[in-house]
């Protein structure tokens, strides 16, 4: 066959996984990611800015709007995660 053919028989294994470190306290480790695409809201906002903890695996959604620059992302982030932890 023809897909058996074009496989490569020289990969070698990946190894041991390494994990990553185990954050020692609340908000130390945090992740960030954004949904886009969503139909406007009353007040203009399009997209959801998601920020998760890692250690505790809690998140916050905080609507923005998908034009936002740079400088908009840090001043909500400060506004909605820095203030409360």
């Amino acid at each position: 066959m023809e897909c058996q053919q074009v496989k490569a028989d020289h990969c070698h294994l990946a190894g041991l996984l390494q994990p990553h470190d185990i954050p020692m306290t609340k908000w130390e480790i945090i992740s960030m990611d954004f949904i886009i695409g969503l139909p406007l809201t009353s007040q203009k906002h399009n997209a959801i800015l998601v920020v998760v903890d890692k250690l505790t695996k809690s998140a916050h959604f905080i609507p923005v709007r998908g034009t936002y620059e740079v400088v908009d992302v840090a001043r909500v982030f400060i506004n909605e995660i820095i203030r409360f932890h």
